[in-house]
């Protein structure tokens, strides 16, 4: 601390009520500009529950998968600006944090079953800043997915949207990489674009699935529907307990249950 003689804050006891274990040290950490003293080792976001805050927004998952919890922190007397999502990060000692669970990226609307031109000329259309990347990575330092951002932006540049789909499959959108962007490119919602793309017109499609549709749409399992409907909850909870499982190792596509009757 840079005055050695600051009070020391009483730690709090609210939030999501963790209690720390006897001798756990304390630490502190700043959250939009106020100090807190927090237990060490927890995650930013239980930290800010810890410190007295209830979330409203920027909270989801918890898991790392929804993206809702971006955040930006420094630490005091470093320059330099880190990022990541509040329910992986740790918090640590002198932690300046704050989250960032909205970003106004650029957000087009578009009818992927109208398109004007080709996928590759819809994109120029609806994100013309992609094509403003100068390369500089920023986007890639960001991203708290260790996603290589700026190689998937340059692969929609050459018109591989294919690779773009796949080598972003991963993004969580929290919207991070936009946010710090130079060239203003809102790489997130480009890329969720070039996955819609890639799912409709260049992913092979799965012909056992497209039989199931049609299985669906023909109405083949509205009777079974209602005799579930009509069963009693115990009945449900025993016919789902008892049912034929797929073994975990057995081979992709190949396993098939002893009673077919309701595929």
């Amino acid at each position: 601390m840079a005055n050695d003689k600051k009070k020391i804050l009483k730690p709090l006891a609210t939030g999501d009520k963790t209690i720390p274990p006897e001798g756990a040290k304390m630490i502190p950490i700043y959250i939009m500009g106020r100090e807190y003293t927090v237990p060490e080792t927890l995650t930013i976001m239980k930290a800010v529950e810890y410190a007295g805050y209830s979330y409203v927004r920027g909270c989801g998952c918890r898991g790392g998968i929804c993206g809702a919890c971006g955040t930006f922190y420094r630490f005091l007397g470093d320059y330099r600006l880190k990022s990541g999502l509040a329910c992986q990060t740790v918090a640590e000692a002198n932690m300046v944090i704050m989250q960032l669970p909205f970003f106004p990226a650029n957000r087009p609307g578009y009818d992927l079953e109208n398109f004007s031109g080709t996928p590759h000329e819809e994109l120029r259309s609806l994100y013309p800043e992609v094509f403003k990347c100068v390369g500089c990575g920023t986007c890639t330092r960001t991203c708290p997915m260790d996603i290589d951002v700026m190689d998937y932006i340059a692969l929609m540049k050459r018109g591989d949207l294919k690779g773009a789909a796949l080598k972003s499959f991963d993004c969580v959108m929290c919207g991070l990489c936009a946010s710090r962007c130079p060239a203003q490119i809102s790489q997130y919602m480009a890329a969720m674009f070039v996955r819609r793309v890639y799912g409709r017109y260049l992913l092979p499609k799965a012909g056992h699935l497209e039989k199931r549709v049609e299985d669906v749409k023909s109405g083949k399992y509205e009777k079974m529907l209602k005799e579930l409907n009509a069963m009693k909850q115990e009945d449900v909870k025993k016919l789902y307990v008892e049912r034929e499982r797929e073994p975990d190792m057995a081979e992709s596509g190949k396993w098939m249950p002893k009673d077919t009757t309701h595929l």
